[in-house]
């Protein structure tokens, strides 16, 4: 029986003509019959990719070669099938579309927040001068958070930077961001430094590393995932399912998309409401004449789109 994995990573690094990049990256990628979803810009590298053991053995190999990726990070779990079914490489102005463009104000290879390493993490995060923070988005969060942490009411990460404000009353507290996999906390703790924020650290590796490397003790609930898993168990200490059903209020941690594409809200919805709703939302949502079959998932395949065409990041 064929054995899977899946890697994760990201690296902040100068790519000149990353359109270019992001094509010929596509092509090696299906080379190696990896399936998976990488954004490609100018700053670096963010993906997530899929395949046998071989292959995605064959795919580190070649990103550490490559000396502007060579420190690269992956987090690797062995999967029994392939987390994505087609492959996407696209060029887009940022790796995790932030608005934090100018490298001048925020320059994640010049400053961020002290990296910790998750033991690391677990000693300081019950400090009483400490603030657990959240930098994911509603949905991430409200499937799965580090006990005691504060969440941020943001439906994407481009809406950070309008929370600084908010967080003000902690400048004096030392903050422990967090997010899936780090690459959203080098650019949130580098702009709370920016902003006077003196004592800041990040969760290196994120959740993931997290689950991996200390058990994952006091995430609550599940970790959101950017691909056909949707929802990762990391707790293996004192796991708890903290979310509940959108419609119905019974605890659940099943994440799905709205069935209705021109919807395709990320909600938390349990398997009876999903029954009866279709997979929706809502039951307006079921009205709809694009609605797409519901198979229990939740998880529905983006239409493919020609690489080279330069795009804005989503999220």
């Amino acid at each position: 029986m064929e054995k899977y994995q899946t890697l994760l990573y990201y690296c902040y690094s100068y790519i000149a003509n990353a359109e270019q990049f992001a094509t010929d990256h596509l092509k090696f990628c299906k080379s190696l019959n990896l399936v998976g979803r990488i954004i490609v810009a100018d700053e670096g590298l963010n993906g997530t990719v899929s395949g046998t053991i071989e292959n995605c053995k064959t795919y580190m190999e070649a990103i550490h070669a490559d000396e502007r990726f060579a420190k690269t990070e992956f987090k690797i779990d062995d999967v029994e099938e392939p987390s994505f079914i087609k492959m996407h490489c696209r060029y887009k102005s940022e790796i995790v579309h932030s608005g934090l463009r100018d490298t001048s104000i925020i320059n994640p290879n010049e400053q961020t927040g002290k990296h910790l390493e998750p033991v690391d993490f677990m000693k300081m995060k019950d400090e009483e001068d400490v603030i657990i923070l959240d930098v994911r988005s509603n949905y991430e969060h409200n499937l799965g958070k580090f006990k005691n942490a504060i969440t941020l009411d943001i439906e994407n990460f481009r809406d950070f930077p309008e929370q600084i404000n908010q967080l003000a009353q902690y400048k004096d507290k030392k903050i422990l961001t967090y997010c899936t996999g780090g690459i959203k906390c080098e650019k949130a703790s580098a702009l709370l430094l920016h902003h006077g924020f003196n004592d800041v650290y990040q969760l290196h590796g994120g959740i993931i590393k997290y689950g991996k490397e200390a058990g994952g003790k006091d995430f609550e609930g599940k970790c959101y995932v950017f691909d056909n898993r949707i929802a990762v168990d990391v707790n293996e200490v004192n796991p708890t399912i903290v979310s509940v059903c959108y419609n119905c209020g019974k605890t659940t941690p099943k994440m799905i998309n709205c069935a209705n594409p021109e919807c395709n809200e990320h909600i938390t919805q349990c398997d009876d409401c999903g029954d009866a709703l279709e997979g929706c939302c809502s039951t307006a949502c079921t009205t709809n004449p694009r609605k797409r079959p519901y198979d229990g998932t939740g998880y529905y395949v983006k239409v493919p789109q020609p690489v080279g065409k330069k795009t804005e990041a989503v999220g």
